[in-house]
């Protein structure tokens, strides 16, 4: 990867940091992951690489980082799931150096749901993926493997403790390996290792035919998997670390999108009921029935104008007018009868000078409400789909809008809710 895709992915990221249309609260609901993007920023900078270990519980993963870096840097013990939170340290044998190694608690350990979490955060975001085994996979092991292969980020398997195997075995166990994996690892990305081999007794023979027993402990065997990992780095590092940064930036922004979604949706319902309530009021205690089809219309036009710009979508009236008289049309063919009931309990309310007002106001009122959240609802969609009605267009739109809502229940609300209103005025 050159400088330029390398500057490309620090721009994107710089981009989304920088974004003054993520709203407060998403900001708040994402803090980490914006503090994250803020410490992929400075990696892209320096131009590091992270490699990490990922695995199921006691297959060796700290142990394997310290044999590359040649410390006991990172915990380890006997005990399952020494390994709390992640731990990085700079693999220096790499000459271009910026090389971080990094380890995750492990998988599959029992109330360690939250350190797993930990542990696939880390790996999704690391440039390039050590997922340790130690025999032949579990269907966890297997799981996890699946979905990180669906990253764009290399994935090398590698068989730990493989001192523990004869030759047989290991080929046994790299047959089955190679049939559940399938495509998801190239065969070069196959590794054996032992980390940490355990000593072996050695008896020594003096010149005197006395012997002592003593435990000699064997180097580890690290040299496919370093070379390996030298190749890669070689070839790819930059581009691994640009690639990584650019889908976490990706990533993110799409989680920070449906959060804005998410809260704009909230906060339009809570907009649509309001408008809804105002006009099922304003059509319930006004007697005269012309003035109840005109008047009113100016409150659907106002809602709609409204939620187009709590959607960053600004309509003007005339726009909203349009889009509104697209919904009527469509509504009119699926629901015609609530419109003819309209019209009765208007002209009801005409023909009794007023008298029948408390009468009919609660239903005429409820079906304008209703017919007024539908409209939100409808142009809602068309906003959140940026201006459009998507595959289906608005008829298909509308009508899977009224199958999702209870009619009967919302008109029983309404009612309930406008007549308290009418009451309280009074």
């Amino acid at each position: 990867m050159t400088d330029d895709n390398l500057q490309r992915a620090h721009e994107s990221l710089k981009q989304l940091l920088d974004d003054t249309q993520v709203p407060d609260a998403v900001r708040a609901e994402l803090k980490e992951d914006f503090v994250q993007v803020e410490a992929m920023l400075d990696k892209v900078a320096s131009g590091h690489i992270h490699i990490a270990v990922f695995g199921r519980v006691s297959v060796g993963k700290s142990s394997l980082l310290n044999a590359l870096i040649g410390e006991q840097h990172f915990a380890t013990s006997a005990l399952h799931g020494k390994t709390r939170q992640a731990a990085m340290a700079e693999w220096e044998e790499y000459d271009s150096g910026g090389i971080y190694l990094i380890d995750t608690p492990g998988i599959n350990e029992i109330e360690g749901e939250e350190r797993e979490r930990m542990a696939h955060e880390v790996a999704n975001r690391s440039d390039l993926i050590l997922f340790v085994i130690d025999g032949d996979m579990t269907d966890t092991e297997f799981t996890a493997l699946r979905s990180l292969g669906q990253r764009l980020q290399p994935l090398l398997l590698v068989l730990n403790k493989c001192d523990r195997y004869s030759i047989s075995e290991r080929e046994e166990i790299w047959t089955s390996l190679r049939g559940r994996t399938g495509t998801l690892i190239d065969p070069q990305n196959m590794i054996e290792a032992s980390a940490d081999p355990p000593p072996r007794t050695v008896i020594m023979i003096d010149q005197h035919g006395n012997e002592t027993e003593t435990e000699r402990r064997s180097p580890p065997q690290l040299k496919a998997l370093k070379n390996r990992l030298w190749d890669i780095l070689e070839a790819d590092g930059q581009t691994l670390s640009a690639l990584n940064a650019s889908l976490f930036a990706g990533d993110l922004s799409d989680r920070v999108a449906e959060r804005i979604l998410a809260i704009r949706s909230r906060l339009g319902e809570k907009l649509i009921r309001t408008y809804s309530l105002t006009k099922g009021v304003a059509v319930a205690i006004n007697p005269i029935p012309v003035a109840d089809l005109l008047a009113v219309a100016m409150i659907d036009i106002s809602m709609v104008v409204h939620l187009s710009k709590l959607y960053g979508l600004p309509l003007n009236k005339a726009q909203s007018g349009k889009l509104i008289r697209t919904i009527i049309a469509q509504m009119s063919l699926i629901m015609g009868t609530a419109w003819l009931i309209h019209l009765i309990a208007s002209l009801l309310k005409a023909g009794t000078a007023g008298l029948s007002t408390l009468v009919t106001a609660g239903a005429q009122g409820a079906v304008a409400y209703y017919s007024t959240y539908i409209v939100g609802m409808a142009a809602e969609r068309y906003l959140a789909d940026g201006k459009s009605w998507g595959e289906g267009g608005p008829k298909l739109v509308i009508k899977e809008i009224l199958e999702n809502i209870d009619r009967d229940s919302l008109l029983i609300q309404a009612r309930e809710d406008i007549m308290a209103r009418v009451r309280d005025s009074r």
